[in-house]
């Protein structure tokens, strides 16, 4: 304590305001991508869309938030609570930035890249971990092309 202010719980309620800037910062980067989902089906229900999109997040965060939370808290890199804020911070204003140019960014990639600079510089960094992530990071894109690619030519068109 040094003037009355005691620094851990300074640094703690700072976390949770961070978290917070975290929260914003999906939620002001994924709009914009929930909201073309609407522009892409006209002549249906925008409501329908909204509750479909919103069913489709609920799955996808029941079947494999555990998972990605894990892997992101515990697997990566052992942090301390400063390193925690910093992750945090990094990652709301990168993200929010990102917003502001119009960059659909990830806030998960966003903060475990985060994630993996603190691991780098403290040495603490799960290499096989941080290797396993980066590959599926190099293989999405690829492997998401090659499917819709071939979905769109063997499909029938819908015209």
């Amino acid at each position: 304590m040094i003037f009355g202010i005691e620094f851990g719980r300074l640094r703690d309620s700072l976390h949770v305001c961070s978290a917070g800037a975290v929260c914003f910062a999906r939620g002001l980067n994924d709009t914009p991508k929930i909201a073309a989902l609407l522009l892409l089906a006209p002549g249906y229900d925008s409501q329908w869309i909204i509750i479909t999109v919103a069913l489709a997040m609920l799955l996808g965060g029941a079947l494999n938030s555990r998972r990605v939370a894990d892997t992101m808290s515990l697997k990566i890199t052992s942090i301390t609570e400063s390193q925690g804020l910093s992750a945090n911070l990094v990652t709301a204003l990168l993200v929010i930035f990102a917003s502001k140019f119009g960059i659909p960014v990830s806030t998960t990639h966003v903060s475990v890249g985060s994630l993996f600079g603190i691991g780098l510089v403290s040495g603490k960094a799960n290499s096989g971990v941080m290797a396993s992530i980066a590959l599926s990071w190099l293989l999405t894109l690829p492997c998401a092309a090659i499917c819709s690619a071939v979905i769109y030519y063997t499909a029938p068109t819908f015209n």
